[in-house]
């Protein structure tokens, strides 16, 4: 009896690994779209759940690493890796609002924090006066 349900378990276990579960910190999924679109190829959605901050005030009119000058009025944000002009649709999962931004910054230069977004885009998905938030970022990556 006891080989029996160590065989179960040792069974139950390797079915477990074998599956794709994303990690709860910064789970990656990767959705695929429908081909609705006059194109052939489907294109992979990337959807992560991160953390979020905004700028402050301070730095409006200043330059971005991008050149341009950033503009709270503007949905605009900084992140780490993604490429210059990437449109990112960031979600608040507490209350389903959903902004699209664009990338045009490089930061938050922090290991907890994802995304930085300008105050109007923080102001859209009803994070303004929290300062932090727990959102969902989706995007499609860069074709070659």
């Amino acid at each position: 009896m006891k080989y029996c349900l160590l065989l179960c378990g040792m069974l139950i276990s390797f079915l477990g690994f074998s599956q794709n579960i994303p990690n709860e910190t910064g789970s990656d999924i990767v959705l695929e779209k429908s081909a609705e679109s006059s194109s052939n190829h489907s294109s992979k959605l990337i959807s992560k759940t991160v953390y979020a901050t905004y700028y402050h005030r301070k730095f409006e009119g200043r330059k971005t690493t991008s050149g341009v000058r950033y503009r709270g009025k503007k949905l605009t944000a900084a992140h780490m890796t993604l490429p210059f002009g990437t449109i990112v649709t960031v979600t608040n999962p507490a209350n389903g609002k959903s902004v699209d931004v664009e990338v045009n910054d490089r930061g938050p230069h922090s290991r907890k924090f994802k995304i930085d977004l300008s105050a109007a885009a923080a102001k859209a998905i009803g994070m303004y006066g929290k300062g932090v938030a727990k959102v969902e970022i989706s995007y499609l990556p860069e074709e070659d």
